[in-house]
């Protein structure tokens, strides 16, 4: 076998991934259906926010290589299959890309080879979904092949933690299958952690993101009864933060973005309610309390304009950063979507600014404005969805007509007014 690895799936988590393993010289081949990624990559163009053209070059030169010949699985030792999973129409998981991916393999699944699966997904899928269509060929998982789960923990824009820093989990079907892939991590992660199975990597995925989730939604559930009573739920967390045990800061928003936190812990809200009849309540109470901030923003708004004299109908309303997490342009389930389309539905001229973001066309009715500053001052009103790196906020409160500050990064003036 020519390849260390096959990475199958060459988006925001399969290429670094394949970075990581590159860099500790594996020999990793790269898959992907879309011809177009697969041709930039072998050029050396990178299409995800943490890694660069010049990262691209080097893995390239590594030794890495991409394609979209399914055959060339069969050259590889191991295939991990990193390919999305949003949610169906059901509120489960979207199965097809994995189905897809894992079809791939079977058909070139070769004896002794390791197939992982790192696409987030609800508990029971790799013993379900995945062993059986592999079998489907004659071999059987933990005897003539290695079958593992090893959930993606990939933070796009996190300079801190990466693939090899972060600690890895990984639960097989058999303990001689968690082994194989103990081993393979090993060689490219600095921690590799052992779940006792399949279906424990896979519910520690879903518990990482619901512990936010459901974190996230108590201090937006927070911010509106403080903001009824005057207090300023900012200043209270702060005081909270300073005990040193049994508290962790959680921050209140316009909403929740990205594919985690809104989607993965509905895999488990959805699989409980499928399989024992009963609602897991936690979950169900934090997804309204989130998806329902983008409208709460957007009443505030209304509120704000409406203390100048001026109706929400026919002013300018201006959104600064639209992508869902600071300094980086993943605009996946971004709430600044929800919200640009409540004000429009509701006769607001949407502007937006975003440094990252050059046509949002998500919300092809709002009008990108050059400069933020200047945008500020022309609208009735300025609301800081995202704070990325390159707003100098305290600026920009100075210079807007209003400004809604949804992150609490702005300091109290006249013009500012704090979620």
């Amino acid at each position: 076998m020519a390849f260390d690895a096959v990475i199958i799936g060459l988006g925001y988590v399969g290429l670094p991934l394949a970075q990581e393993a590159t860099r500790s010289g594996l020999r990793i081949l790269g898959y992907d259906v879309n011809e177009g990624v697969v041709g930039d990559l072998n050029a050396g163009r990178s299409h995800v926010d943490d890694l660069s053209d010049a990262d691209i070059a080097q893995m390239v030169a590594g030794g890495f290589e991409a394609t979209t010949q399914e055959s060339r699985i069969a050259e590889a030792k191991v295939a991990v299959i990193c390919v999305p999973t949003p949610l169906s129409e059901e509120g489960g998981p979207d199965l097809r890309a994995v189905e897809a991916a894992v079809g791939a393999v079977a058909r070139n699944l070769q004896p002794g080879m390791l197939v992982v699966l790192e696409s987030t997904t609800y508990p029971g899928t790799t013993d379900e979904v995945v062993r059986p269509l592999l079998e489907a060929g004659g071999m059987v998982a933990g005897e003539d092949f290695n079958l593992a789960f090893s959930p993606e923990r990939i933070d796009p824009g996190n300079e801190k933690f990466g693939a090899r820093n972060t600690p890895k989990v990984v639960g097989g079907q058999t303990p001689a299958c968690t082994d194989a892939a103990a081993e393979f991590y090993g060689r490219f992660v600095d921690t590799v952690v052992r779940a006792k199975g399949t279906r424990e990597a896979e519910t520690a995925k879903l518990l990482e993101n619901t512990y936010r989730h459901i974190n996230i939604a108590l201090v937006n559930e927070m911010v509106k009864f403080c903001h009824e009573l005057g207090i300023d739920l900012w200043d209270v967390i702060e005081a909270a933060s300073s005990k040193p045990f049994g508290f962790q800061a959680f921050y209140p928003g316009p909403g929740v973005g990205g594919h985690c936190i809104p989607i993965d812990p509905n895999y488990l809200s959805h699989n409980v309610r499928a399989r024992l009849g009963y609602p897991f309540r936690f979950v169900e109470l934090a997804q309204e309390i989130n998806s329902g901030m983008p409208g709460y923003v957007v009443s505030r708004v209304q509120d704000l304009l409406n203390d100048q004299g001026k109706s929400l109908r026919g002013s300018t309303v201006l959104l600064l950063g639209v992508t869902y997490k600071p300094n980086i342009a993943d605009q996946r389930e971004s709430p600044a979507v929800p919200l640009a389309r409540a004000l429009v539905a509701k006769g607001a001229v949407v502007q937006y600014h975003d440094p990252h973001v050059s046509d949002w066309r998500a919300v092809p009715g709002a009008a990108r404005v050059e400069d933020a500053a200047e945008g500020a001052a022309a609208a009735d009103l300025t609301v800081l969805v995202q704070n990325h790196r390159e707003y100098d906020v305290d600026a920009l409160a100075g210079a807007a007509t209003q400004l809604f500050d949804t992150r609490g990064k702005a300091h109290d003036g006249e013009r500012v007014h704090r979620l």
